[in-house]
């Protein structure tokens, strides 16, 4: 049975609760899904087609060393009249979708959250990650959300959680949006990290103000 995770709360990624090595972490798929507030419904509501603007939710990944530092921050690309930057480096976002080592890769860019299920996820082969990573933070950020007045406070059923190669669920952290919310357009969501040779997983549904995952990122480089 899947644990349904508080903030602040880790578990070991090899054992469900009753301490048991049940999960095959050869590859761990990380889900992040979400839902757009419906507006109130009546007349009025009706007519303005009763639901907010699209919201597009990022989810990105660092992958840090035993520092808790980003080491390689990748490189600049050109690609058409767009330049890219932070390609094939450390983190894993909508623009390097895939690491380097091969061995984490975000599946796409979900940019409204419809559907049922996990609008983005991130797959990491656990087992055969290089050793100097020792741990990866997930985060989710609304693009533009200050811009677009766009924040948490308007977002509902945000989940994210953990998935074993053979598609069983290990834990779930959900955070519906409040009032605490509001405002928020950036969350770090959990993090994957090694500790004595195994892997834990830990909610962490720290809100930020900031929509750029780059403000977020100063935290982990020199």
């Amino acid at each position: 049975m899947a644990i349904n995770l508080q903030k602040g709360q880790t578990i070991d990624l090899r054992k469900n609760d009753k301490g048991e090595n049940v999960y095959d972490l050869s590859q761990v798929t990380i889900g992040l899904g979400w839902d757009v507030k419906q507006t109130k419904t009546g007349f009025f509501g009706k007519l303005l087609g009763g639901k907010e603007e699209e919201y597009d939710l990022d989810a990105v990944a660092f992958l840090l060393d035993s520092n808790d530092k980003v080491a390689n921050l990748g490189r600049t690309i050109s690609r058409g009249s767009q330049q890219i930057i932070l390609f094939e480096g450390d983190i894993i976002y909508f623009n390097s979708l895939k690491h380097p080592s091969g061995q984490i890769w975000l599946t796409g860019d979900n940019r409204t959250g419809e559907g049922d299920g996990d609008d983005e996820q991130i797959i990491v082969r656990l087992n055969t990650l290089d050793e100097k990573y020792q741990k990866i933070v997930f985060l989710v950020t609304i693009y533009q959300g200050r811009q677009n007045n766009q924040h948490f406070g308007k977002v509902e059923n945000a989940f994210i959680r953990a998935v074993d190669a053979k598609g069983k669920e290990i834990a779930k952290f959900s955070l519906s949006g409040n009032e605490s919310m509001n405002g928020k357009c950036s969350m770090i969501f959990s993090e994957l990290y090694r500790h004595n040779g195994e892997w834990k997983f830990r909610a962490i549904g720290e809100a930020n103000q900031t929509d750029s995952f780059i403000d977020l990122l100063k935290r982990y480089t020199n």
